[in-house]
């Protein structure tokens, strides 16, 4: 098999941090010797997460065997989400913002016709419902778990205790249609076609706000693997913490 050498468009700091969380593992698990360095485990998670490489491309290149590319990521991928802030750990640095920006999004999966459970209609795809909290400048700081596809993002703030834990410290949020109903601390835009007047200003200005939170949603995707996730649902949660993981520390 011919064998190329490609990029990561991430930092080295970040490859330096996932190289310690290894370490860090295997010095705790008693790990006496491994086919790869931490180094080496390390760039390769960071080629299936950023790059979406898959097993028998890793395989290849790293010249080791599929099953032990699915420990090394699964090892790692795992390590990644602990790192990931929880809801009230988020909520300790958005106190510190003047508002945050709540989104959602239906990440694609591989499911078939037969998944039902699992498909939008309004995306017209199958899909796992991820919640988002971005701050003034778009930066991403809190992903949700993972639900199915056909919860509309109102349920899934709720599901995740979204709009309580923002009521509970007073903090301002700017949220889209979707979530209308859900509480005084979430600012919607009001419905209707046609406009007029001030409350057409009114949309006008908070779309602007809340576009910043598009940017928080790109950076999420910015890793091709999110883009169409192939593994297990119930892995996917710990795909995106570890993704968000990675967002935080470069």
């Amino acid at each position: 098999m011919l064998v190329c050498p490609s990029g990561i468009d991430l930092s080295s700091r970040t490859l330096r941090h996932l190289s310690g969380l290894l370490a860090g593992h295997r010095r705790r698990i008693g790990s006496r010797w491994r086919r790869l360095t931490c180094g080496r485990q390390a760039l390769l998670v960071l080629a299936h997460l950023r790059c979406g490489d898959t097993y028998d491309r890793l395989a290849a290149g790293f010249r080791v065997g599929i099953a032990t590319v699915y420990r090394y990521i699964r090892e790692a991928v795992a390590l990644l989400a602990a790192q990931a802030p929880t809801l009230e750990q988020a909520m300790t640095t958005v106190r510190k913002k003047a508002y945050v920006i709540l989104d959602g999004t239906v990440l694609p999966i591989d499911r078939i016709a037969a998944d039902r459970p699992y498909y939008s209609g309004k995306k017209k795809h199958h899909g796992m419902n991820g919640q988002v909290l971005a701050d003034p400048a778009g930066r991403l700081l809190w992903a949700s778990d993972a639900l199915p596809g056909p919860v509309h993002d109102l349920t899934a703030a709720r599901t995740h205790d979204i709009p309580a834990a923002l009521a509970a410290d007073e903090i301002k949020c700017w949220a889209d249609k979707a979530y209308q109903g859900a509480g005084p601390a979430v600012r919607v835009p009001f419905r209707g076609k046609n406009l007029r007047g001030w409350r057409r200003r009114h949309n006008h200005d908070h779309a602007k706000i809340r576009s910043l939170g598009e940017h928080a949603m790109t950076i999420l995707k910015c890793s091709r693997l999110p883009r169409k996730l192939r593994c297990s649902t119930t892995r996917i949660t710990a795909v995106v913490r570890a993704v968000v993981a990675l967002e935080l520390t470069t």
